[in-house]
């Protein structure tokens, strides 16, 4: 189990420029950040398809030796199995502490940035539709397109997401922006000192609202209201990714805004 990181370890995730939506790019950054934090080097590897070659259907997924991994989760044990883990010096408190604010992320964040992708009918047609179908032709790309949509919201239709309004929704993600910062207060990472998964998936989820372009600022204004939280943000970026090569970070070639540096 604890045979040494490969050089040639690879992350997969759809096409950055003109593909990827908000949620995967979300999740990638995500994972990127977690395998940066454990000082394991991997070169993100950009495909059309990469939800397709995904064991699970979902982005993104490490190639390892010969091993396939999908989403951060079972990444996580992964690189445990392996030797390495961010977590080892919490209790077991801790530990559930950070399993319950995982879970938050997952349910509030993610599923919030599904809802704006495929139920929110403006983005779905402006950003979510030409984006999701790019790279096929007419009609796949429809065809690819409504498929997805229809999954989405009959995931949100069981989770009881699916009467939400935007405002609803919004409002959501503000508090869960208000759990998290209550959680950080004036603390560099979520448990002191040292970074965790939970930083990770903060980060992955938060900095990718902030520096993607929607058709409003809501979503990004909710994150804003918390000067902690994108503290938090600039920090990670500032530590794990400025200065590193260019094409193994999403952060440093993005399609949308700009880093939270400059």
């Amino acid at each position: 189990a604890a045979e040494p990181w490969p050089e040639n370890a690879a992350l997969y995730q759809q096409l950055k420029e003109e593909q990827i939506l908000l949620s995967d790019n979300a999740s990638s950054l995500a994972v990127q950040a977690f395998l940066q934090m454990c000082n394991l080097p991997v070169r993100v590897i950009c495909r059309a398809n990469a939800e397709y070659m995904s064991p699970s259907g979902k982005v993104p997924f490490i190639h390892v030796g010969n091993q396939v991994v999908s989403e951060l989760g079972p990444i996580v044990q992964f690189v445990k199995a392996k030797g390495h883990s961010l977590s080892d010096g919490l209790d077991e408190v801790q530990k559930a502490e950070m399993k319950a604010y995982m879970e938050l992320v997952n349910n509030m964040l993610l599923t919030a940035e599904l809802y704006l992708q495929w139920c929110d009918d403006v983005t779905v047609e402006e950003i979510t539709h030409p984006r999701y179908g790019s790279p096929y032709p007419w009609p796949l790309n429809r065809i690819l397109s409504y498929q997805k949509q229809w999954e989405v919201r009959r995931k949100m239709k069981a989770i009881g997401w699916a009467g939400k309004t935007l405002e609803q929704v919004l409002e959501d993600v503000d508090q869960c922006c208000h759990a998290l910062s209550q959680r950080l207060g004036t603390q560099p990472y979520f448990f002191n000192k040292q970074p965790t998964e939970l930083d990770a998936l903060v980060f992955g989820h938060l900095f990718t609202i902030l520096t993607t372009q929607l058709i409003t600022d809501e979503l990004s204004e909710k994150v804003k209201n918390y000067s902690n939280l994108t503290a938090f943000c600039r920090r990670i970026e500032q530590q794990y990714f400025e200065g590193h090569e260019k094409d193994s970070s999403t952060i440093a070639a993005r399609s949308s805004k700009k880093s939270l540096l400059r």
